[in-house]
């Protein structure tokens, strides 16, 4: 059962701004346990709630993952993090030509990764992460392209692309103790094929450029606050299975 907890920041409104998001991580399962959530409005100008000061932090799907070596930093990551450390971010931070590592899953280039997990973290056999993963990655979203305010997406050979606006961040914590922000923006008008809302996912709390996310898209954006089975997640259009896969163990 989720409780919501509102609180309302004072945002930044940033002029049509598009995102879409994605990211993985190694642990356990996903979707296991209730949240609450803590929300920023892109309308609303002021809020106080309380800041909890330690959970942790598995990746939004309730995954171990730590993408920076510093302490404060890992902390971070790791979900140990204040509310008021969350900050607002711009659509530029997920600028850039993204593809889905979906693909790399089906062709048994991934495979490496489930092997080093089933290793290294004793949760599940490689076998099992990769059915895990299947579920996690799947979409048939071949490619995100996102230019200023614009986001496209590469859909069964077709684009669709449209303009997206600000519309917030909120603050998933779960029972388990697992901590996530999402950043969500908004379809500015009525574009075919596009959802209304994309969330962002990719661990990090405040403005930073993205190496890889979770998107999460659709037209109810409270229903998908619940969305954590499946996390299409996309990394940088350049890099070769090979080279996401060795990203995804260093991590």
């Amino acid at each position: 059962m989720k409780i919501l907890l509102a609180k309302r920041l004072g945002v930044l409104t940033i002029g049509s701004l598009l995102v879409l998001a994605g990211c993985q991580t190694s642990g356990s399962s996903e979707g296991e346990s209730n949240k609450t959530t803590s929300s920023s409005s892109a309308t609303e100008n002021t809020s106080k709630t309380q800041e909890p000061t330690s959970e942790s932090h598995t990746h939004e799907h309730a995954h171990d993952h730590s993408h920076a070596h510093d302490e404060k930093t890992e902390k971070i990551y790791e979900g140990y993090f204040k509310n008021s450390q969350v900050k607002d971010r711009s659509l530029s931070d997920w600028k850039g030509d993204w593809q889905s590592v979906y693909p790399y899953l089906q062709d048994g280039t991934l495979d490496e990764v489930f092997s080093y997990k089933a290793e290294h973290e004793d949760d599940m056999t490689a076998e099992e992460y990769k059915e895990y993963y299947k579920k996690g990655y799947k979409t048939d979203v071949e490619r995100i392209l996102i230019q200023q305010d614009t986001v496209t997406f590469f859909k069964n050979g077709k684009e669709y692309s449209g303009e997206y606006t600000y519309d917030g961040y909120e603050i998933l914590q779960y029972d388990a103790g697992n901590r996530g922000v999402r950043y969500i923006f908004k379809r500015a008008k009525e574009a075919e094929g596009l959802p209304q809302y994309i969330q962002f996912s990719d661990h990090s709390i405040y403005p930073t450029k993205s190496s890889h996310y979770h998107l999460y898209w659709g037209d109810d954006r409270e229903a998908l606050l619940d969305e954590v089975k499946n996390w299409p997640t996309f990394y940088p259009s350049e890099m070769d299975g090979h080279d996401i896969a060795h990203e995804m163990m260093a991590h």
